[in-house]
């Protein structure tokens, strides 16, 4: 299940909710009762983990190597045309 950061823009109490994404978002603060509930915008966080991941594989690897074409020459099958 996902979770999704609330906050009350009457109050400013800001809570972390754990909701299936078929719930009907909140809309009622729990700390002052005001209808200015609303979820926020935030960047979901994630952890890669298990065999296969490694900390440099999502990591920029700076400029990739240009495409290579037939007729470029830049691969050895141009050379054997």
């Amino acid at each position: 299940m996902p979770i999704y950061a609330y906050k009350c823009s009457a109050c400013g109490h800001a809570e972390d909710v754990m909701q299936k994404v078929s719930d009907a978002p909140l809309t009622t603060c729990p700390q002052c009762g005001a209808e200015t509930y609303g979820k926020q915008l935030t960047a979901a966080g994630f952890a890669l983990k298990g065999n296969g991941y490694y900390v440099t594989d999502f990591k920029n690897a700076g400029a990739k190597p240009a495409s290579c074409s037939a007729e470029g020459g830049c691969c050895p099958c141009a050379a054997s045309n």
